[in-house]
C-alpha cells in the first residue's frame, strides 16, 4: 500500500470508523450483491466506489449516499433472517429514498445548545466526523452548528 493510500485509509477510519473497503465488502457479502450494484444503490459511479474502497479517495461526497450506505449496513444485520426477494425489495426501497435534511435558521435553539455544549466549532466538527457513518443527519446538524458558531 503506497503512502497516499495508507493516509487515505487512516482518514476513512477517522471519518467512518473503519476503512470503506471493509464496509463495501461487508455490504456486498451480506446482501449478495456486487460492487456495481452497490454503487447503483448508493447513487454513485462504480469507478468512484472502487476508488473509495481501494483507498484512492477518502470521502463519500454525497450525504444521501452516506445515508443509503447506513441503511444498507442496517439491512445487513437482518438480511440473514429474510428471504432473498425481501432483501432485494428492501435494497430497492433504500435505492429510491432521499435523505431528509431539515433546514432551519441560525436561531434554532438546538443549534445554540450544541454550540454551548461543544464549546468550539472544532469540537462540533470532530463530533460530526465521528457520527457521519452512523447518523448522517446528526453529522449534518453538527456541521451546521460549527459553521454558524
Amino acid at each position: 500500500m503506497d503512502e497516499q493510500v495508507a493516509a487515505n485509509v487512516r482518514q476513512q477510519i477517522s471519518l467512518y470508523g473503519r476503512p470503506l473497503g471493509e464496509v463495501v465488502r461487508d455490504v456486498t457479502t451480506a446482501l449478495g450483491i456486487n460492487q456495481g450494484r452497490l454503487a447503483d444503490v448508493l447513487g454513485m459511479s462504480a469507478p468512484m466506489l472502487s476508488q473509495l474502497a481501494s483507498g484512492r479517495r477518502v470521502k463519500i461526497g454525497n450525504p444521501q449516499a452516506v445515508a443509503r450506505l447506513q441503511s444498507l449496513l442496517d439491512l445487513c444485520g437482518v438480511a440473514a433472517t429474510l428471504k432473498p426477494d425481501e432483501v432485494e425489495r428492501q435494497i430497492e426501497q433504500i435505492a429510491s429514498t432521499s435523505a431528509t435534511i431539515t433546514t432551519s435558521t441560525t436561531s434554532d435553539p438546538l443549534i445554540h445548545q450544541l454550540r454551548a455544549i461543544a464549546g468550539s466549532p472544532d469540537a462540533l466538527l470532530a463530533a460530526a466526523r465521528a457520527s457521519e457513518i452512523h447518523s448522517p443527519a446528526l453529522a449534518t446538524l453538527l456541521r451546521r452548528a460549527a459553521s454558524h458558531g
